[in-house]
């Protein structure tokens, strides 16, 4: 039984629901999100507060309640607050440049790799001389963030002997010996 699922689910002032046919529209002053509910569930949305509720007791329907309760929270908060995700560069002349949408990452390979980014992504690059240059992604979708966020990570996962590469900020990289003769 998903206790997550059955807490209801506190909406803003600032965030404007609607529920079509099982899908949730979602708008605030940072964007606009949707999400499929599956016909099992019942939605009741009283003033300011959202219940979901089960229809049956099946293993399928406890599963997904719970996830259901996230999604929409997770929606609520990205239109009203939004989320960010930090990641950081560690290695000798990795650098990130952005413009127009286009991510432009340099990570010692023979060329840089060019990412195109989706428009709901804003990003922030800090760099400072004798620092890790820190990539800051922020959006409204959190789904879409952390896609984006392992794709870039994937370019350069760190490895386990120097620690060199992409890792979120504040991410602790567990490094090995090496080789002793």
């Amino acid at each position: 039984m998903s206790r997550i699922g059955k807490r209801p689910i506190l909406i803003p002032e600032n965030v404007n629901l609607k529920i079509i046919d099982h899908e949730i529209f979602v708008t605030g002053f940072l964007g606009k999100l949707s999400q499929k509910i599956s016909k099992e569930f019942q939605l009741n949305l009283d003033h300011n507060q959202l219940l979901i509720i089960r229809n049956q007791e099946d293993k399928k329907s406890k599963s997904l309640h719970g996830l259901y309760h996230v999604l929409i929270k997770n929606m609520i908060i990205g239109v009203s607050k939004g989320f960010q995700k930090k990641l950081e560069l560690v290695g000798i002349g990795y650098r990130a440049y952005y413009n127009e949408g286009i991510l432009d990452l340099n990570l010692g390979f023979s060329h840089n790799i060019m990412m195109q980014l989706p428009k709901e992504i804003n990003v922030e690059i800090q760099s400072e001389k004798g620092r890790n240059s820190i990539v800051i992604l922020k959006s409204y979708d959190k789904q879409l963030l952390g896609i984006i966020a392992a794709k870039i990570r994937s370019f350069r996962v760190p490895e386990p002997y120097k620690g060199k590469g992409i890792r979120y900020f504040g991410e602790e990289v567990r490094k090995k010996a090496g080789k002793s003769a």
